[in-house]
């Protein structure tokens, strides 16, 4: 008999009960329920939406040196970005029998494999995060949720679209499976990402097992991988005309 908990089908990574979708509310705030979370479930091709999934949370920092000269009193001269720091993400969710957090990132793990142990990881894996916008969202971006651009404009950057058919649409806006249903999506797409942290507690007093861990991200960028390089497009550019630091005055104005 297939595993349901792990059989990579239709943008999710099973077809038991515990991936059948609900509704959400439609507001002009983020809401969890609305975050996807797509990882390569070992047996698939390509990225799933994780289920019983609790928790992602992605960290980015770097390092801002300051720069001051002598006989100019107590005052920074300069803020100087150095390089930044690896990106971090944790995440938690629930232990599966048939679907562990190793099998669910693209490993051999639980009853796939042998795969116990961050030694025996060999290769990285990929992680993509969908913010799926609500209808709200969707009508002030592109009209109705279908849109997609994978380029920069002065009408704004690039986004994607997801497509609510079949059992994940509910039978559409009209309740008939006539008309699926779109929404908007904002992607960020976490490269070659290499565990390096797990732990999972067994304890008498709580009925649920959860597993979490730390992933460190090679790289990051957006829907349509583009546009990065020296002169990207990231605003408060005064030298173009938008509003930049005043610590600048007159330099870009002539």
């Amino acid at each position: 008999m297939a595993n349901s908990d792990l059989k990579p089908d239709g943008g999710v990574q099973g077809n038991s009960q515990i991936y059948k979708f609900g509704t959400s509310p439609n507001t002009r705030a983020v809401v969890s329920q609305r975050v996807r979370v797509l990882t390569p479930a070992y047996g698939g091709s390509g990225l799933f939406q994780l289920g019983v999934l609790s928790s992602f949370g992605v960290t980015d920092g770097r390092s801002v040196e300051a720069i001051s000269g002598i006989g100019f009193g107590d005052r920074i001269a300069e803020l100087v970005p150095g390089m930044s720091d690896p990106m971090t993400a944790s995440v938690e969710r629930a232990l599966l029998y048939l679907s562990n957090l190793w099998q669910s990132t693209g490993y051999a793990g639980g009853v796939s494999g042998p795969v116990r142990a961050l030694k025996h990881h060999r290769w990285p894996f990929d992680i993509e995060q969908q913010i799926v916008f609500s209808a709200i969202a969707d009508k002030e971006l592109s009209g109705d949720g279908t849109g997609s651009t994978t380029g920069f404009s002065a009408s704004g950057g690039t986004y994607g679209s997801l497509k609510y058919d079949g059992a994940i649409g509910g039978g559409g806006p009209y309740g008939d499976g006539s008309n699926p249903g779109s929404h908007n999506i904002l992607i960020s797409y976490y490269e070659a990402c290499w565990w390096t942290s797990w732990s999972a507690t067994f304890a008498k007093d709580s009925a649920v097992i959860m597993e979490s861990g730390d992933v460190t991200i090679t790289d990051v960028h957006d829907f349509g991988s583009t546009q990065y390089g020296e002169f990207l497009a990231t605003g408060n550019d005064p030298s173009i005309g938008q509003t930049g630091s005043i610590v600048y005055g007159n330099t870009f104005n002539s």
